[in-house]
């Protein structure tokens, strides 16, 4: 049995690859996402474990909250529709996250999603790449 953050990474991998979006991708689960500029052209979808954050519940029991970070990542050529196109799936998989539970890990609750920011200006202009990550935030109760 993995680590409670790798199956939650894995459900959530599982997640994005079994529904539709408004673009097409195979997401991956890694722990170093380095790609070469020439393959970015291709949408890339990456789940990485980030964190946790465990606080007491009570006498027997903790709360544990794994975060997961979902990188959405493609070259553009900093054109406006396409960078528009990849803010549309960036909210369409924060939404998705926000309003299902994961079908495979269904003991994991839904806390919080974050996307600061939104994407990143400095990969945009040093490498004409589109990044946006979202943190989602798991409890576990043990």
């Amino acid at each position: 049995m993995p680590a409670n953050i790798v199956a939650i990474a894995d459900a959530i991998t599982a997640e994005l690859n079994g529904n539709a979006f408004s673009q097409p991708f195979t997401a991956q689960r890694q722990y170093l996402p380095i790609y070469d500029l020439k393959s970015m052209s291709e949408l890339k979808v990456t789940v990485v474990p980030k964190g946790l954050v465990s606080s007491s519940l009570d006498r027997s029991r903790d709360n544990f909250d794994y975060q997961i970070d979902v990188g959405i990542q493609k070259k553009t050529q900093n054109q406006i529709a396409t960078i528009d196109a990849l803010m549309l799936l960036v909210e369409q998989i924060s939404d998705y996250f926000r309003s299902n539970p994961l079908s495979s890990y269904p003991g994991a609750r839904f806390i919080s999603v974050e996307n600061t920011p939104i994407y990143a200006p400095d990969h945009l202009e040093t490498m004409l790449q589109f990044t946006s990550v979202l943190t989602l935030t798991y409890r576990l109760v043990r």
